[in-house]
């Protein structure tokens, strides 16, 4: 089975950036980042599909971009505009064309907005 590695999280002010990324074990194919607030469900925030079609969720549309290098097995996700409501874990995995999970979750990386 793939494992995936979320990086590139940390703490950041209001309006800043940061760019999140996943690593594959494996080949990947339609992939999704998503996050999960303190006392929230995990939603998803962006996904990108084999042929990198993106859509993403409302509250970032504007802020934030997925992309994938193949040849890295990698999935990265830049995120600008940061407001502190971005503030949660943020976790990657591998979808269906159905847009189910079919991957194992990994342990995420923390992004924290705050002054």
């Amino acid at each position: 089975q793939v494992q995936l590695v979320e990086s590139g999280g940390g703490l950041v002010q209001p309006g800043g950036s940061l760019r999140l990324s996943c690593a594959a074990s494996g080949s990947m194919y339609r992939m999704g980042w998503y996050r999960q607030a303190p006392g929230k469900q995990r939603e998803l925030v962006a996904a990108i599909s084999s042929g990198d079609n993106t859509n993403y969720i409302d509250s970032v549309k504007g802020r934030v971009t997925i992309s994938r290098d193949n040849a890295k097995n990698t999935v990265y996700l830049q995120m600008n505009s940061l407001q502190p409501e971005d503030t949660a874990v943020y976790y990657c995995n591998i979808r269906n064309a159905f847009g189910a999970v079919i991957g194992t979750w990994g342990q995420g990386t923390q992004v924290i907005v705050s002054s």
